[in-house]
């Protein structure tokens, strides 16, 4: 007899009886009563099934939660950083190749799009300290060391030697100033300073902004090249306490010979289809010219080579001037800063090889069951400029165990509600190609179908708990997702409770530091990025040493932070697939508008602008905001018997209004000055490519207006206000859902 797993006796299924048992032994009406039985036992069977509720999708969220895997992220991690695959190279395509057949393997739907895209590598680079107060010239070898040991050492020799793509070529020999962590303001307490940075060689060290930055203020400033160094006040361990300075592989600091490298392109996307999409090699594609390129402003017009910080002291032991500011000075054991000019004299020279490559971007499609023409997007890039273990594959690796585990759902029967797009992106680090190229080829059709871009490029840092940003909308449902995954540096607590301990627990999405960039602030979908610990916790970040060793060794040694990553990115992603009702909530939304304006409107007191109409614009979207959250809650609580075809059509109704209003806050002509940035509420800084901005456009106008204090440049800013106010009122009418 059939027992069950309780060990309790199962009864057997109800039979249909055998056709000589049916009719007593036989004849036309035995037969007669066997198919009426058989008709009979079909119907029931029918009935139940139809009458049967669904799995729940709670269910299979549960089930999705239970099959992280520590081994599963650390073996594609592995794989995946072997070799530097920096995008163009044969190494970059064998990942794409490794990532394809991952998704493939699963049963996916995985396919491969390229584009051809203008990359930018070195063809020669030299530096010379040539006259330090009577010491012999000096060149740099401008590169970066192995450490004994080192597993890599061999596959090192393919990374590409350190430069910044896009630089511009030429010789420079002049004397050298420096400029500190290169803002503008650092400029300009030079100038205060009376120190001359036209013609001179502008040293500068990583920190507080990009290294595109950096060099733009440096050009802006009138330096005829820039250097940039890894200082080891920032990266190299800080100031030691009572014992000598360690670094990897014995801690998790940058070495002496460490290098960041990185890219000085202004823009997004490949420079040579700006606002349009690239397209396959050998394809008619509209280009920019070199000559085109040459007088773009998003090209730094200048050379400039990144430099280790053994490097970077060497130069600052032979520079006089001025002492520098205490603020600007190094740690423990660091030599006394000086501002320059000279007498160092730095020759610098820099020799491009800019060439049309082809990237390629993979995806796997989950055909969505009930809303196959809804899009929730995860992406993470795959390009790195070396090895690339936590910047980018830590993210990568936690997508394809996210893969996996979705793999094993639909193996257990679920079926989203919605189609999910899994997407591995090329050539982010050169200015967000990969995405940007397919966001651009694809906009139109993302405009109308896309939910929500969730986006992790780094899933572990090392410490610090859960960190994650996103458009405003988002915010409960990270807050509900991440209460039901155990943080893994205090398993007795959840990513929520840790979360929370911060202020704000979450931040916006708005600088262009990664791919929701071309999603969010070109299109207007919805977005988040996401990551387990502290930016500071991460000193080898762009340079050699970002390898498998190093996670094992500090980022994750045990793989727990990749999979709790992997467990919210994931959750977050099926909810947005799977409830009926998308969770979107507006409210708060406009409460962070609100607060924004606050903000501005304190900094702008007792000057000739008004700001009423942006609040009477938030207003509205807060009536708005509540309107259909209630709509959504009333609906919400209907009954399954109740779900007519009205019904359904009003669940489509709001779910298109919920997913809308986000492009809502977009404007065709874009910011003043960056029309590619479209999103009026939230953009980097105009200053700062990486830095967050609410109401980017306002922020701008006023900076301007308080400095050229003009009637125009005050009527500049008042339109850039009407302009905000517009978009918010236009978001205002699509959670509305009516018309004027």
């Amino acid at each position: 007899m059939a027992t069950s797993r309780g060990g309790k006796q199962r009864q057997p299924l109800l039979h249909p009886p055998t056709p000589a048992a049916a009719n007593g032994g036989g004849g036309a009406a035995g037969r007669r009563r066997f198919v009426a039985f058989l008709a009979v036992t079909a119907a029931l069977v029918a009935s139940h099934l139809l009458l049967a509720p669904p799995a729940s999708p709670s269910r299979y969220h549960a089930l999705f939660l239970s099959f992280g895997s520590n081994a599963t992220a650390a073996a594609h991690l592995r794989a995946l950083t072997l070799r530097p695959h920096v995008a163009g190279s044969e190494a970059n395509a064998a990942a794409a190749r490794y990532v394809l057949r991952a998704f493939s393997s699963l049963s996916f739907p995985a396919h491969i799009t390229p584009y051809s895209v203008l990359l930018s590598y070195p063809a020669h680079r030299s530096l010379t300290l040539a006259a330090a107060r009577g010491l012999a010239a000096r060149p740099f070898s401008l590169v970066q060391e192995t450490y004994a040991g080192d597993p890599y050492a061999d596959a090192a020799a393919e990374v590409i030697p350190t430069y910044f793509a896009y630089s511009g070529s030429g010789s420079v020999a002049a004397e050298v100033v420096y400029a500190n962590y290169g803002h503008a303001e650092d400029y300009a307490h030079l100038a205060a300073r009376g120190v001359d940075v036209s013609g001179k060689v502008a040293l500068m060290r990583y920190g507080d902004i990009h290294c595109e930055d950096m060099v733009r203020n440096a050009l802006a400033a009138g330096a005829a090249a820039a250097v940039v160094y890894t200082d080891a006040k920032d990266f190299g361990g800080g100031s030691p306490k009572g014992g000598k300075r360690k670094w990897f592989p014995d801690a998790r600091w940058l070495p002496p010979t460490g290098v960041q490298v990185g890219t000085l392109y202004y823009g997004n996307g490949d420079p040579t289809t700006p606002l349009w999409p690239s397209c396959a090699a050998g394809e008619d594609c509209e280009r920019l010219t070199a000559e085109d390129l040459a007088g773009s402003e998003a090209m730094p017009g200048m050379p400039a080579l990144p430099v280790s910080g053994r490097d970077g002291e060497t130069i600052l032991k032979a520079m006089g001037g001025d002492v520098a500011p205490p603020e600007w000075q190094g740690g423990e054991g660091a030599p006394v800063y000086r501002l320059g000019p000279g007498p160092a004299v730095l020759n610098l020279t820099y020799i491009e090889n800019d060439t049309l490559a082809t990237i390629e971007n993979v995806f796997a499609v989950i055909q969505g069951k009930e809303e196959p023409d809804r899009y929730v997007i995860i992406g993470n890039h795959r390009d790195a400029w070396t090895f690339g273990a936590i910047d980018p594959n830590s993210g990568t690796a936690a997508m394809l165990e996210i893969a996996e585990r979705l793999s094993k759902l639909q193996a257990k029967g679920w079926r989203p509600r919605r189609t999910i797009i899994l997407c591995s992106w090329d050539a982010e680090e050169f200015a967000l190609i990969g995405s940007t190229e397919w966001v651009e080829d694809n906009m139109d059709t993302l405009s109308s179908k896309a939910i929500a871009y969730l986006n992790v490029d780094i899933s572990v840092f090392g410490p610090g708990g859960f960190r994650p940003r996103s458009t405003p909308q988002l915010d409960e449902l990270i807050k509900e997702a991440s209460k039901m995954v155990p943080d893994p540096d205090e398993p007795s607590k959840t990513l929520y409770d840790t979360m929370m301990r911060y202020d704000p627990p979450i931040t916006r999405v708005a600088g262009a530091g990664t791919d929701f960039a071309a999603f969010l602030q070109h299109i207007g979908v919805p977005s988040l990025d996401m990551s387990y610990g502290l930016f500071e916790e991460y000193p080898v970040y762009h340079s050699l040493y970002d390898d498998y060793v190093w996670v094992e060794r500090f980022g994750d040694p045990l793989f727990q932070r990749h999979v709790a990553v992997a467990s919210v990115w994931g959750l977050i992603a099926l909810k947005l697939a799977d409830d009926e009702i998308i969770p979107f909530n507006y409210v708060s939304y406009a409460s962070e508008l609100e607060e924004c304006t606050k903000d501005i409107v304190d900094k702008c007191k007792g000057f000739p602008v008004s700001f009423s109409p942006l609040q009477k614009s938030i207003k509205k979207l807060e009536s708005a905001a509540t309107k259909i959250h209630k709509e959504k809650m009333s609906l919400q609580a209907e009954n399954w018997s109740l779900k007519t075809r009205q019904y359904t059509l009003k669940v489509r109704e709001i779910n298109d209004r919920l997913m809308m209003a986000e492009r809502a806050f977009t404007n065709r002509e874009g910011l003043t000055g960056r029309p590619w940035y479209k999103h009026m509420i939230y953009a980097s800084s105009d200053q700062d490519d990486w830095g967050t901005k609410a109401f980017p456009g306002i922020v701008s106008a006023m900076d301007k207006a308080k400095k050229s204090n003009t009637t125009e440049s005050w009527r500049s800013l008042q339109h850039e206000i009407y302009r905000v106010a517009r978009v918010v009122s236009k978001a205002s009418a699509v959670l509305d859902g009516g018309l004027t």
